[in-house]
């Protein structure tokens, strides 16, 4: 038997040693919770504002695009798939 401590660890061949990598920044924007109350109620209004100013403009566009035109402007918007739901379609050519 061996005497005295082993002056390395016994690895298994074949594994990887873990590398520790710098973890890259994402992009967008960074959401810090607030700790007032007050604050998340400001932030839902502004949100809620903002989307009800995009819907209107999109609606006026729609509204004058389909005046000028001379036949009627219809706009297809993608279905909403369920959460469990996959389409099929997806993969096939029409």
């Amino acid at each position: 038997m061996a005497q005295g401590k082993q002056k390395f660890k016994a690895q298994r061949p074949g594994a990887k040693k873990k590398q520790n990598k710098p973890k890259a920044l994402k992009k967008g924007g960074r959401i810090i919770a607030p700790k007032k109350s007050q604050v998340v109620q400001q932030q839902k209004l502004k949100k809620d504002l903002e989307v009800a100013i995009r819907n209107r403009i999109e609606h006026e566009v729609t509204q004058k695009a389909s005046a000028s035109l001379h036949k009627k402007l219809s706009i297809l918007k993608t279905p909403v798939e369920k959460s469990g739901a996959k389409n099929t379609s997806e993969g096939s050519s029409k």
